[in-house]
């Protein structure tokens, strides 16, 4: 038991540590390349939009029926979907003036550059923030996955570490072009990715006995909510500012292409 314990831990570490992986992209990015942002942004929407809808949406759906039964559990999953958009939404209502998306557009005078920084790396702590939490439940399952059978953890484990590098560059972006700091933007891809095995380690000295199908599908389907809000109400705009043409709508396509072929692969 020791030694799947260890097991498990080491799958979910592994797969968090592919969110810095996809970090680390972010040194590859040229200062001042608006096009660039432009795309990263867009592909940041196109990531989260597409594993929300596809993916985590879905797995929300089947471990509510699995708790609720095939009436209620398809409500259940829609209603905690929307309530992450609602909280999303009164989220963004208590962010101070002065650094909501809202107030600002891209295309000020130089003196506000500062103010556009401040809100590039809110949107990249903010993304961090919510993938943290869409990998704090899923590292819980794979660390349970392994424990209970290892050749599933690691089939668990290579799934998620492969959609995670896309994650980990929608974090360190927008950071890395708000502070000109690609070693910052590429910490706080790390520390959201992190959340995987903390969310393993949790979940195996605290939250075993009150883990359900029901806990699952409730915290994913949340965040998918929270996380399409942030894409459409932020990324997406913010990228079509950024840049004219359709660099936005070809890092919408790269970001959901790249997530469906790491879904297909694994």
């Amino acid at each position: 038991m020791s030694e799947n314990v260890w097991l498990a831990f080491s799958l979910t570490l592994l797969a968090g540590l592919a969110t810095g992986a996809g970090g680390a992209l972010a040194f590859v990015a040229k200062k001042d390349n608006m096009k660039l942002l432009s795309v990263g942004l867009g592909f940041s929407a196109g990531v989260m939009i597409y594993v929300s809808f596809v993916e985590i949406l879905r797995k929300a759906e089947i471990a509510l029926t699995a708790d609720l039964g095939p009436e209620l559990g398809p409500w259940a999953a829609v209603g905690c979907f929307f309530a992450g958009m609602l909280a999303a939404a009164l989220l963004d209502k208590l962010v101070p003036p002065g650094i909501s998306y809202h107030e600002m557009q891209i295309n000020q005078p130089e003196e506000s550059q500062a103010e556009l920084a401040g809100k590039l790396e809110r949107m990249g702590l903010l993304t961090a923030f919510v993938i943290a939490m869409h990998n704090f439940p899923e590292g819980l399952a794979t660390f349970m996955g392994a424990l209970e059978d290892p050749a599933l953890g690691v089939s668990l484990a290579i799934a998620i570490a492969i959609h995670n590098i896309p994650e980990g560059m929608s974090v360190a972006l927008p950071i890395f072009y708000a502070t000109r700091s690609k070693l910052r933007g590429f910490f706080f891809a790390l520390l959201s990715g992190l959340a995987e095995p903390i969310g393993g380690i949790v979940g195996y000295f605290i939250l075993r006995s009150v883990f359900s199908d029901g806990v699952f599908g409730i915290s994913f389907a949340v965040v998918a909510g929270i996380m399409v809000y942030i894409s459409l109400d932020e990324l997406l705009p913010m990228s079509r500012e950024s840049h004219s043409g359709h660099a936005s709508m070809l890092g919408l396509v790269l970001g959901m292409l790249a997530m469906a072929v790491s879904l297909l692969l694994f």
